[in-house]
């Protein structure tokens, strides 16, 4: 874990930068599920009135660091406060077949697209959009560094979280809702034994090698 995620809070420095440019409605944005061997991306887009105060604010910070329990109580209070909250999901059939990048991105795009107001810059953690027209960054551990990419990463999790732990009641054995999806030793297990599941993805290794062995 690098030093930023672990010692910086995420702030308003740049929601407040662009306000002062003349940017009312900015929204952060998140996803989850890059790296998961199984189940969907899912993106989240929140845009946040930088003026609110309340001392659960502090406790905002990458979705990561957070308890399950603690993620489900800001997610609770982000809904609230938030102008408007999107979220995208994009299955594990379209990122076999397009791709993780490409599929991360158009689940960015189908958050940003429910954002009722519609957002007037984009704060995106580590990715840029060009296929969306609208004035972006891309800021490096933004969701250790800005509130709103924060908020957007919980929202993210909390709702991928949720449908993996749906899918492990209709494909059991796997532990997806201990594990998400990813990759740990007991999922690998898991998938040596009983074989991938129709949710797992197939381009992602080592899926990949147990249905495609010879290759």
């Amino acid at each position: 874990m690098n030093l930023i995620s672990t010692e910086l809070k995420p702030s308003f420095v740049e929601e407040r930068k662009l306000k002062a440019l003349g940017y009312q409605f900015i929204a952060g944005i998140d996803e989850v599920g890059r790296g998961s061997l199984a189940g969907p991306v899912v993106a989240a887009a929140v845009i946040v009135p930088c003026q609110i105060k309340a001392g659960w604010l502090k406790q905002v910070k990458d979705s990561k660091l957070l308890t399950p329990t603690k993620r489900e109580y800001l997610f609770n209070l982000i809904h609230e406060v938030a102008i408007s909250v999107g979220v995208g999901e994009v299955s594990y059939e379209n990122i076999d077949a397009q791709g993780i990048v490409k599929s991360t991105k158009l689940a960015m795009k189908l958050a940003i697209d429910q954002l009722s107001p519609p957002p007037e810059f984009l704060l995106i953690d580590y990715l840029s959009l060009p296929e969306v027209p609208l004035p972006q960054k891309g800021i490096v551990d933004g969701d250790s560094l800005c509130f709103s990419i924060a908020c957007a990463s919980i929202i993210a999790k909390v709702t991928r979280d949720r449908l993996m732990i749906e899918l492990d009641s209709s494909y059991p054995g796997y532990g997806l809702a201990q594990h998400k999806g990813y990759c740990t030793e007991k999922h690998v297990l898991n998938l040596k034994r009983l074989g991938p599941s129709p949710v797992h993805r197939r381009s992602f290794h080592p899926v990949k090698e147990l249905i495609f062995p010879w290759l």
